[in-house]
């Protein structure tokens, strides 16, 4: 008997009706993800041949991405491409998965140089924890005189790190050197920038298995009360930057005010109506004290 004929309509369908069943909140969306980097196919290629016999090889890859799908896995580490402030990033294991709140990080380092006319200077930045780069790149994207080092205890995500900011055109303008915080960092910098960890060690298991089953543990784990990596980062910070220079945080929503007094303790400024930003949720998201 003829085997039947599978579209990648069909496919998609079904992919969409698992999906949906399994409660994933976007099930239409995640099945065209997979279903176009299952068969290598472009928006609108796939959309063009949706009546399209779906091969063999393509089926396989796609119900495997689905049963990844389905047991959690984000669409982001399975096709390993995250987009970032309009620029995709490779994402690995070793990486973070980028979040759209951390665009608020972006938005409040550009506001702030924005506020002192500076977008068109030779700043000089750090990015602490870089993971896939995506900040310390997009920052160097968007300021196009700027350089900036990352900093990372992972040497396969430094590796990474250079590949993303190789690729979107800024490698000539960007370093990544292993290493843990701020130990051994010298300098002046006129931005310091970070998304430390700044989950409790004990809620970690409690987070969606998206992320608590797939992010790299130490990029989530901020110690016992979340603040570990903020104890390490405060008291070195007025050593590196720049007079003037200022450092800008992310934090979980419920620690900027802990954040603020960490830096403040640490002997750094706080300007009233510019140190804290919220994100799209309007929760309080970055906090930023200054030299």
């Amino acid at each position: 008997m003829p085997k039947s004929r599978v579209t990648l309509r069909t496919a998609f369908a079904a992919a969409v009706r698992m999906l949906r069943q399994a409660k994933i909140e976007t099930p239409e969306l995640d099945a065209r993800l997979l279903l176009c980097h299952a068969t290598g196919l472009g928006h609108e290629a796939y959309v063009a041949g949706r009546d399209g016999e779906l091969d063999a090889r393509a089926a396989a890859r796609f119900a495997s991405f689905v049963e990844r799908r389905l047991d959690g896995e984000p669409v982001s580490r399975i096709v390993g491409v995250r987009e970032f402030y309009g620029r995709p990033f490779r994402i690995d294991a070793c990486t973070l998965d980028p979040r759209a709140d951390t665009e608020t990080l972006i938005e409040a380092a550009l506001a702030m140089v924005d506020r002192r006319g500076l977008r068109e200077s030779p700043l000089k930045l750090l990015d602490l924890g870089t993971g896939s780069g995506c900040i310390l790149t997009t920052l160097l994207a968007e300021l196009p005189k700027a350089s900036g080092i990352g900093i990372d205890a992972s040497m396969p995500a430094l590796a990474l790190a250079k590949t993303n900011a190789q690729a979107l055109g800024i490698g000539a303008r960007a370093s990544f050197v292993a290493g843990d915080w701020l130990e051994g960092i010298g300098g002046a910098f006129d931005l310091v920038v970070a998304n430390p960890p700044y989950i409790a060690s004990g809620d970690i298991a409690g987070l969606s298995r998206e992320v608590s089953a797939h992010d790299p543990w130490a990029a989530l784990d901020g110690g016992a009360d979340g603040l570990a990596a903020y104890r390490r980062i405060a008291p070195r910070t007025r050593e590196i930057l720049r007079q003037g220079g200022t450092i800008l945080l992310e934090t979980g929503a419920d620690q900027a005010e802990a954040v603020l007094h960490l830096l403040v303790e640490a002997g750094l400024g706080i300007e009233a109506g510019h140190c804290l930003w919220h994100d799209l949720g309007q929760r309080p998201r970055v906090v930023a004290a200054t030299a």
